[in-house]
């Protein structure tokens, strides 16, 4: 009587497994063709040659994000900011009130010059010398000292060589040869959907975490920055890949390997917001350094907000976006810089610049983005409307000097 219960038992049990596999096989068939569970097929069943064909395909996208993080991973670094502990604990520091910095007794001259991390962030190795290129606002702080960390965890000195002084990029240099290099990708043929992976120092703790997404969107206008500094990105690219706090200045790299953005921040009213610069953007700051020694860039000297021509219904010449020369949000501060192009060409407050060379302008080429394109000592034909007049000048570009302005 045991054995028959017991042959029953495997009996049932073997029906039982028979079953559990028939149908685990048909969810992972069902999921393969799209439909739902139990349910009718929303598309063509796939046959068993094209279920294979597409776990394949699963396989070597796979394999093809392993094999990018592990060729470009080696050029990520991390980068520690440091300062004088004595400069943070005297008055006007950076942290006044923090009770980790503040001594309990006066600090010695040899503790005064100790230097203490006090931020970090992320780069990338762009030429075998030792480029390595950043956000501005990793490192855009007077009186600290650079740290470079690769992934094998070596430590190198770095200099800051120029920041940009209208992206968040900046550029340092680390002292040596033979380092390993990203490949710089064409951030123009970037489309929404495709997928990309972000590396970091994440949350300036764990290096190179690689965090994978898509595209979500392109042409975004952000603000980044600290509390302190933030500035505007134009045409930023959108990711839900996750960008952490310590990613900025890491790369955003497709799956060929090839860097097509700069982490550069996340939102905080969003779950899988982050944005990116455009690489395209920050190749001409490491030519400039190639050739220049610093970052040049060309300069017009207004202050101006985008408007549309919906918004100015008065003005019969249609054009899709201008950018209306208006004056500072502080006291003081015109819409023309004193001695600038602008200023010497005749612009005045309240002129909308709708057209660069020909060029119209809109949300996918700004003012500041067709700028840009050009170099100090350049003439430009600009129009823009006057009192509903579309007038015309020719306009002579100079060296924007951050030191002087």
């Amino acid at each position: 009587m045991n054995d028959q219960k017991f042959q029953t038992t495997i009996i049932v049990g073997m029906a039982v497994a028979a079953l559990v596999g028939a149908v685990s096989g048909a969810f992972v068939l069902n999921t393969l063709n799209g439909s739902i569970f139990f349910g009718r097929p929303t598309s063509s069943p796939l046959n068993p040659a094209q279920v294979d064909k597409k776990i394949v395909e699963l396989i070597e996208e796979e394999s093809a994000s392993i094999a990018v993080v592990e060729r470009v991973t080696p050029s990520v670094v991390s980068i520690v900011v440091k300062e004088e502990r004595g400069k943070l604990t005297s008055e006007g520091s950076r942290f006044p009130f923090s009770p980790f910095l503040v001594p309990l007794q006066p600090l010695t001259e040899e503790q005064s010059k100790e230097l203490v991390e006090v931020s970090s962030g992320t780069g990338f190795f762009v030429s075998e010398d030792g480029l390595v290129i950043t956000n501005r606002h990793v490192v855009d702080s007077k009186g600290t000292s650079f740290v470079v960390v690769t992934n094998e965890g070596k430590e190198y000195p770095a200099t800051l060589i120029d920041i940009d002084p209208f992206q968040d990029v900046a550029v340092l240099r680390v002292e040596g040869s033979g380092f390993p290099v990203t490949i710089l990708g064409n951030s123009d043929t970037i489309q929404i959907g495709q997928t990309v992976i972000a590396i970091g120092n994440t949350l300036s703790e764990f290096r190179n975490t690689v965090t994978k997404g898509v595209v979500s969107g392109i042409n975004r206008r952000v603000s980044a920055g600290t509390a302190v500094n933030t500035e505007v990105i134009e045409q930023a690219i959108q990711t839900d890949a996750a960008i952490n706090p310590g990613n900025s200045g890491g790369p955003l790299i497709n799956l060929r390997g090839e860097v097509i953005g700069i982490n550069t921040a996340v939102s905080v009213s969003g779950q899988s917001v982050g944005f990116a610069i455009p690489i395209n953007q920050a190749k001409r700051a490491v030519e400039d350094v190639r050739a220049f020694g610093r970052i040049v860039r060309p300069w017009l000297g207004v202050r101006y907000a985008l408007v549309e021509q919906k918004m100015n219904q008065e003005n019969t010449i249609p054009y899709e976006l201008g950018a209306m020369i208006v004056a500072g949000l502080q006291p003081g501060q015109s819409g023309i810089v004193s001695g600038s192009p602008a200023e010497k060409a005749g612009l005045k407050e309240a002129d909308v610049i709708i057209r660069i060379n020909g060029i119209n302008l809109s949300k996918q080429k700004t003012l500041s983005d067709l700028i840009s394109g050009f170099h100090p000592g350049d003439t430009i034909d600009l129009e823009f409307i006057r009192d509903g007049v579309l007038k015309k000048i020719p306009l002579t570009l100079a060296e924007y000097d951050q030191e002087k302005l």
